[in-house]
């Protein structure tokens, strides 16, 4: 339940928002591009500007045209910044989640024993 709520208030905030939207622009941007200059599927293009861009590099592609490769050069420059700094974004993020709905617990733990104790 707590990833869809924070997957809701990340949604929400106009900054994350932005940057989630710069990410999906810079996938797609691959995919299409790829598609196009070494004629793989979309799903193949999209894996891999996945794996490239979060910098797993399976090995199992790889840009065979020149324009291809050059293109490659770009897209890691431009890309892996951003989507690293996406991931980083949405881990701080689920971790500020986390810790307040814990600190929301913890106050509701004390708030039950002094009311114990009052009785």
């Amino acid at each position: 339940m707590i990833y869809i709520q924070t997957f809701i208030s990340f949604i929400k905030d106009p900054e994350y928002r932005d940057l989630l939207f710069t990410t999906f622009l810079i996938l797609l941007m691959g995919m299409f591009t790829y598609h196009h200059l070494e004629g793989w599927s979309y799903v193949d293009a999209l894996y891999f500007s996945i794996i490239t861009l979060t910098t797993i590099g399976y090995g199992d592609f790889s840009p065979q045209t020149t324009e291809g490769k050059l293109f490659t050069i770009f897209y890691i420059i431009l890309g892996v910044g951003m989507i690293l700094s996406f991931i980083n974004t949405v881990y701080l993020h689920f971790k500020k989640e986390r810790e307040e709905e814990r600190e929301k617990k913890k106050t509701r733990r004390t708030d039950v024993s002094r009311a114990r104790k009052n009785n």
